[in-house]
């Protein structure tokens, strides 16, 4: 029997973690996709479990967030269209899509799915820990290394929304 970890990657789950309102949340389209159904199917289940996915569980793009993010994907194809606007999950929405898909993969995908948030909590916690580190010593080492300090925290803040990162990406 083979693990879900090597059929899907913690990587790829990763990829389709974003960051929508302050939230990390997975679309209803990367997360069909990674529960082995088509989305149409997710989204038959979440309107016949409606109760279980209130606001902070799962929410609709608006208009603004929906065409901000098809900008930076170009995720349709010439002649392509959705008729809606996808959902958002928040970490518990995808734990209960997999509930309600009620499948052995959608499990063994949703256990590999909250790990990916884990580990993003993780790395957004060290890089807290660094700020405060840096504090620390800023405070310690006065001006001396004002320079060397503001040039760390430069590089430790994230670019402004809609500035198209820089390198190769894979396609999907």
């Amino acid at each position: 029997m083979s693990t879900i970890g090597s059929v899907v990657p913690i990587e790829r789950i990763e990829r389709s973690i974003l960051l929508i309102r302050g939230e990390k949340v997975m679309l209803d389209r990367d997360l069909a996709e990674l529960y082995g159904v088509e989305t149409k199917r997710l989204n038959e289940q979440l309107r016949r479990n409606r109760d279980r996915f209130p606001p902070d569980f799962m929410f609709r793009l608006t208009p603004q967030e929906w065409e901000s993010l098809r900008s930076q994907f170009a995720t349709l194809k010439r002649g392509q269209h959705l008729k809606y606007r996808p959902l958002a999950f928040t970490e518990h929405g995808t734990i209960m899509a997999a509930n309600v898909l009620n499948s052995k993969r959608a499990v063994q995908v949703s256990v590999q799915i909250v790990r990916a948030f884990i580990r993003l909590r993780q790395i957004l916690a060290s890089n807290e820990e660094l700020a405060r580190k840096l504090n620390d010593l800023e405070k310690k080492y006065d001006h001396q290394f004002k320079i060397v300090f503001e040039a760390i925290r430069e590089l430790m803040t994230p670019p402004p929304p809609g500035i198209k990162s820089i390198g190769f990406r894979p396609k999907r």
